[in-house]
C-alpha cells in the first residue's frame, strides 16, 4: 500500500494527541503529505427558530480564527520540519465534511482517536470514527490509548 496522503482527525481529546502522534509517525516513514483537519460542529439549539440558527458573523468568524490559532498550538507546532503538512479548519456536520475532505483530496489514510474531549464528546467522536470508518474512500486506522477497552 502506498501512502501519500494522510488525514489526522483531532478535537484537542488525549485520544486525539495519539493520534496525531501516530500520525507524524507515519507520515515520516512514509514521506507523506499530513493534513491535520479539526471539525467545528454546527451549533444548533433547538429551543430557537429557524431564522435564529444563523450566527452573527463577527463572533462566527472569531470563533473560527481562535479555533486555527489553537490548532496551530497544540498540533501545528509540534510537526517536524521534515515533514509536509496542512493545518486545516472546517465546520459543518463532523463526519460528513472529514469523509468530503477524504474524498476532495484523494487521501490514502486517516486517522483518528476512537473517542473525543468529553463525556458528549465520548457520545460524539466515538460516532464520527465509527461513521468515518464504514464510510470513508480509503483505509482508516482508530487509535486506542493502552488498555483502552473498546
Amino acid at each position: 500500500m502506498s501512502i501519500k496522503k494522510i488525514t489526522c482527525c483531532v478535537d484537542f481529546s488525549e485520544n486525539a494527541e495519539a493520534a496525531f502522534m501516530t500520525a507524524i509517525g507515519i507520515a515520516r516513514m512514509s514521506q507523506a503529505k499530513l493534513y491535520v483537519v479539526h471539525v467545528l460542529p454546527l451549533v444548533v439549539n433547538p429551543m430557537v427558530v429557524d431564522t435564529e440558527w444563523i450566527l452573527p458573523e463577527g463572533p462566527k468568524e472569531s470563533m473560527i480564527s481562535d479555533v486555527k490559532k489553537r490548532v496551530q498550538q497544540e498540533y501545528g507546532s509540534k510537526v517536524p520540519d521534515e515533514i509536509d503538512f496542512e493545518l486545516v479548519v472546517l465546520e459543518g456536520h463532523v463526519s460528513s465534511k472529514i469523509i468530503s475532505f477524504l474524498e476532495e483530496n484523494g487521501v490514502d489514510l486517516v486517522i483518528t482517536g476512537s473517542y473525543g474531549a468529553s463525556g458528549m464528546g465520548l457520545v460524539i467522536f466515538g460516532s464520527v470514527a465509527n461513521r468515518v470508518a464504514r464510510k470513508a474512500p480509503c483505509s482508516v486506522m482508530i487509535v486506542r490509548e493502552k488498555g483502552e477497552k473498546p
